[in-house]
């Protein structure tokens, strides 16, 4: 009878049911099964949704759709060019940061490639680089923003890893760094600046993109000041990030019309409830994993095959590359976490550093072939094959794995602010 039971929730899988329907089903047959009441499950659910932390997500999310459906792009573009935009290769990298940027505040790579890559892809191919290096740059940096401040993603790792979200925000900044600069080398390499016509420096031009993106370039300062300050709490922040958003979005900028703002709340809310669902039924699965010490049965095993700390390091950086290229961050999250956490613990890695390599795997499983889901959301958004999007992105999946190489194996990159 378990055996059919657990045959029937594995076909539904396979029928393409609901992932927490799925979670769901699993953890009520197995608490069931196992003779232990199913309202620990409730109790779990009830204990998460008293989180002061899981406040963020929704209004991090909410402030992040405004900023993509309003004018922001363009302004924070103007901005970043006439900063850098003189450099060779400065356009490039202007496109990476402001893709990281957006990225950091929607957590949804596929909204950053919605709202820049139409705006990117014309500055790029006027800038001498090919339509192949183009397409891969801008698939690429929409999931670039992912360990920057105040990412969704690590958010929610601190939520289900129960590790501190002010450490995380912290650890992420330096590998996100190192991850733009690889590729801004790459991009400096493979441009044809010979035949370009050259962007003079203007301080003028500067100071006027300033103005223009004022509000906008404050709030990243205003968050993280504040935040790392300890004037205020990520939840306190969120709710200022919010409402600050809205405010110049719709009353200064006046870019986001008063009645387009339910649907854009809409939209926000679809992914924040996805999240939230899965999470709650995802607890039940870890609760059970947890009664059952299915962790401590898999590092028994694990340390039968493999005897140190760097070879299990290899060992979990290929895992989640498939993991990443197979499943989508959020789920990802919350049903690999509560596996591997315990596991990495007993091999002497620091929580934080798993976090960092555990979220760089995942943003690297974006652009991993076959069914990363950036390589897809290109494909529509330029109307090409997906089998060009591969090729495209191969350059950059190799860069950001040597990226990956030197974070998994200096952890000083990722602990030396809390240490």
């Amino acid at each position: 009878m378990t055996v059919l039971v657990f045959v029937g929730i594995l076909g539904c899988a396979i029928l393409g049911v609901p992932l927490f329907v799925v979670m769901g089903l699993f953890a009520l047959s197995a608490f069931t099964i196992a003779d232990v009441s199913t309202s620990s499950i409730a109790i779990e659910i009830y204990r998460l949704s008293s989180s002061s932390t899981l406040m963020t997500i929704p209004l991090f999310t909410l402030a992040g759709y405004l900023m993509a459906e309003s004018g922001a792009p363009k302004r924070l573009l103007r901005f970043a060019e006439a900063i850098i935009g003189w450099m060779p290769g400065g356009v490039a990298i202007v496109g990476l940061f402001v893709c990281a940027f957006f990225t950091a505040f929607t957590g949804a790579s596929g909204v950053t490639i919605i709202a820049l890559g139409g705006l990117l892809y014309p500055i790029l191919k006027n800038e001498g680089y090919t339509d192949k290096f183009s397409i891969g740059l801008i698939t690429t940096s929409g999931s670039l923003g992912l360990l920057f401040p105040p990412s969704l993603p690590i958010i929610l790792y601190g939520v289900v890893a129960k590790v501190d979200i002010n450490d995380l925000f912290k650890a992420g900044i330096v590998p996100g760094i190192l991850l733009i600069g690889i590729l801004s080398l790459w991009a400096i390499k493979n441009g044809n600046f010979a035949g370009r016509k050259k962007i003079k420096f203007s301080s003028a031009e500067v100071l006027a993109s300033f103005k223009g993106a004022f509000f906008e370039i404050m709030l990243p300062v205003g968050v993280l000041s504040g935040i790392y300050g300890g004037l205020v709490t990520p939840s306190e922040a969120a709710a200022f990030t919010a409402f600050y958003v809205l405010l110049i979005e719709c009353f200064v900028y006046r870019d986001i019309k008063l009645s387009k703002l339910p649907s854009i709340v809409v939209d926000s809310t679809c992914l924040v409830g996805t999240i939230l669902l899965i999470l709650c039924c995802a607890l039940g699965v870890t609760n059970y994993i947890v009664d059952e010490e299915i962790p401590t049965l898999l590092f028994e095993y694990i340390r039968l095959v493999i005897s140190n700390k760097y070879a299990f390091l290899a060992f979990l950086n290929i895992f989640l590359l498939v993991v990443g290229s197979l499943m989508d961050i959020f789920s990802a999250i919350i049903v690999v976490v509560p596996l591997i956490t315990p596991i990495a613990m007993e091999f002497g890695i620091h929580p934080v550093h798993l976090a960092m390599i555990f979220l760089t795997n995942l943003e690297i499983g974006y652009i991993t072939p076959p069914v990363g889901i950036n390589l897809f959301i290109s494909s529509i958004r330029f109307n090409r094959p997906i089998i060009e999007l591969y090729k495209s992105s191969l350059p950059f999946l190799l860069l950001l794995l040597v990226a990956l190489i030197i974070i998994t194996y200096v952890p000083f990159i990722s602990l030396f602010w809390i240490q």
